[in-house]
């Protein structure tokens, strides 16, 4: 879209307000660590201090609220230890302009690449740069900065503690991540009720074993309901894509169609009782007439032997499974009950390393917002300090607080944050003239200032933005100072800082519209892969074909999730490839789709048994890995791919089969995955 069109888009989205709110409990535990810490500060050293206690507070019971598996008392123990350096080392440069500008910008550029390590920790970054040039204002001497950064840190340490003690739905982002996995596994079963073909979004699946990695001490206190569940739901998925579908499981219409139609719903409604027993840690048993529907018909079985039939057994096997496991959950020690490992802090760094080394070049979006924070954050401050205005710290905040890797996140926040601190700071300011509190009803309002804030935090970066301004002015007007007349100051700083920082995006852009290629590119090496793995899992079944299918699964989600990411924060941009156009894409993705359906069907009857193998798969298997992998380099390349030797390889093993006996499974999903993969290269040619 254009330009105008961009914006116009951005400026909605940044302005939107959701109806969505965080726990609160949760947001009035937050608010309270920062009333104790800022009162505590206030009473024993002072305005300054305390400004200095509540901005730690407010910032490590944030990075709480982010979505992050890690225990919430590490993430706010995390976020304090960062913003007590940032305080600590800014004030030690800040005697030195040219050399405090040198550390900014280094800070700014380290807080840039911590986006490698997720967004979790790229928010938190950001905060310690905000927090360095908000408090090194403060400070006069060293013993005193020290002072600032321990009692900072304090902020942190307050925040955790009241995490850990006073918990409010323990375990609930997990149990949220699974639920929504069983809720959108019900969904798909319905739809596939209407629609045999209809497409399954596994971006629940991949957030649910996000949250299911654990460290070992959480493994020992994970509730008894949450082991094992997750390995339940994910088998599910292609047992009930291989009952819909016509081609291999039930008959199109009549009474196999019917029957399968049956389950489809018994499996709904069963896998809905699931997720609310997650959500809410309470069992809600599914109604008797579902599981009666699970039972025989009076008239005998009425799928045919095959393909079908077994899909609808192991599906009833598996809903078995689930509401057992919901009726009595498994022994949480049960060793059966297996968890992914999350690796600890130490074990993280060097994790935390390697993403950045892979992110150490131009093409990286990662490594250009880097560059971008370092050098916008540096030159905001400094001509902040040089215009004759006051409270220059409002300039360099908000650019790095609006700055994020991609287009439509840093215009739609930039938009927010512009017009949300701009209210903000409006509003507090105008209490100031009319009130003139004293310094600690500057500080009551403050903590509710803040509290809403945590309470509206997923209602939208618009209404956070202006919450969090009230509240910094009424923190920086805890000293007496008649700070109303300086409105004009704070304003013309926002708008500098927010302006320059959209400027800098639109100067030395990172388009992910010019990445959608390698992006496709991408899946579909995954797609090829991911076949293969199960078409070797017919010709040598066993533990290690099988291990390999589950690791190219995940690696196909990972890439298809990837190309949805981009594909959406490329319709806000205003570029367009020229190479390949947006229905160019959306068609593309509809036949990555297909072969990944027809891959679903042969996952859902690996064999296990040796005598069941089919070897003539691993002929096929081996050809669809080479021609899926020169494909996608042939994309990366800009060259329209080439997947003739499928088609071939189809042929001669559809050829080569004797006798009248209907074709194998594994032979008739090559069919499927030739043709998908033809209609790819029709799309892209």
């Amino acid at each position: 879209m254009p330009w105008l069109h961009s914006l116009r888009h951005s400026l909605r989205a940044g302005l939107a307000l959701q109806r969505q709110t965080n726990e609160p409990a949760a947001a009035l535990r937050a608010s309270v660590g920062v009333a104790v810490v800022l009162f505590g500060a206030l009473a024993i050293g002072g305005p300054r201090l305390a400004t200095s206690a509540a901005l730690g507070a407010q910032m490590a019971g944030m990075a709480t609220f982010q979505r992050s598996y890690r225990p919430r008392p590490f993430l706010a123990l995390a976020a304090a230890a960062g913003l007590a350096c940032a305080v600590f080392v800014g004030y030690l440069a800040a005697p030195h302009e040219l050399g405090y500008l040198a550390v900014l910008g280094l800070w700014a550029f380290g807080a840039g690449m911590a986006w490698s390590m997720g967004p979790t920790a790229g928010i938190v970054a950001s905060m310690t740069v905000a927090a360095m040039v908000v408090v090194v204002t403060l400070p006069v001497s060293i013993p005193q900065a020290a002072a600032h950064a321990g009692v900072i840190a304090a902020g942190g340490v307050v925040q955790a503690a009241l995490v850990q003690f006073v918990p409010v739905r323990r375990w609930g982002r997990q149990r949220d991540a699974l639920a929504d996995a069983y809720a959108s596994m019900a969904d798909y079963a319905r739809r596939l009720r209407h629609d045999p073909l209809a497409g399954f979004d596994p971006d629940p699946l991949m957030v649910a074993r996000e949250a299911a990695a654990l460290t070992p001490r959480q493994a020992r206190l994970r509730p008894a309901d949450l082991g094992g569940m997750r390995a339940l739901v994910e088998r599910m998925r292609p047992v009930l894509a291989a009952l819909a579908d016509p081609r291999v499981g039930a008959a199109e219409d009549g009474p196999e169609r019917d029957r399968a139609r049956e389950l489809l719903a018994a499996a709904a409604e069963i896998l809905d009782a699931a997720a609310r027993s997650i959500r809410t840690g309470h069992p809600v048993p599914a109604p008797d007439r579902v599981l009666e529907a699970l039972a025989l018909p009076p008239g005998g079985p009425v799928l045919r032997a095959g393909p079908g039939r077994r899909a609808a057994q192991r599906l009833i096997g598996l809903l078995a499974q689930t509401n057992d496991a919901l009726e009595s959950p498994a022994d949480e020690h049960d060793p059966t009950q297996g968890h992914l490992a999350r690796p600890s802090l130490l074990e993280l760094l060097p994790t935390a390393f390697g993403s950045m080394r892979r992110n150490w070049t131009w093409d990286s979006p990662i490594l250009r917002h880097a560059v971008r924070c370092s050098v916008v954050v540096a030159a905001v401050d400094a001509l902040g300090r040089a215009l004759p205005f006051g409270h220059g710290y409002w300039a360099p905040l908000t650019a790095m607080m609006v700055m994020r890797p991609d287009f439509s996140q840093t215009y739609s926040r930039g938009v927010a944050r512009l017009v949300g601190t701009v209210l903000g700071v409006g509003v507090g300011t105008a209490v100031m003239v009319l009130a003139r509190p004293a310094p600690w009803v500057c500080g009551v309002l403050a903590v509710v200032s803040v509290g809403l804030a945590y309470w509206l935090l997923r209602a939208g970066y618009f209404a956070v933005s202006g919450l969090i301004s009230v509240y910094v002015v009424f923190l920086l007007s805890m000293d007496g100072a008649q700070l109303w007349q300086t409105v004009f100051e704070r304003v013309g700083q926002t708008l500098l800082g927010g302006s320059l920082a959209l400027l800098g995006y639109a100067l030395w852009p990172t388009w992910q519209t010019v990445r959608l290629p390698e992006r496709l590119a991408d899946q579909v090496e995954a797609a090829g892969r991911y076949a293969a793995a199960a078409m070797t899992a017919y010709a040598t079944p066993g533990p290690a074909a099988r291990q390999d299918l589950r690791r190219t699964l995940l690696a196909y989600r990972t890439a298809r999730s990837a190309l949805a990411t981009s594909a959406q924060q490329s319709e806000a941009e205003p570029v367009r490839h020229r190479g390949l156009r947006p229905s160019q894409l959306t068609r593309a993705r509809g036949a990555l789709a297909a072969t990944g359906r027809a891959t679903m069907l042969l996952e859902a009857h690996t064999p296990t048994d040796p005598a069941d193998a089919v070897p003539e798969a691993a002929a096929f298997a081996e050809v669809l890995r080479e021609t899926t992998a020169a494909a996608a380099e042939a994309v990366r390349q800009g060259q329209p791919p080439d997947f003739a030797p499928l088609a071939t390889a189809y042929e001669k093993w559809s050829e080569e089969r004797s006798g009248d006996a209907p074709p194998p499974l594994p032979l008739r999903a090559a069919g499927l995955l030739a043709e998908a993969f033809d209609s790819l290269a029709d799309t892209l040619r």
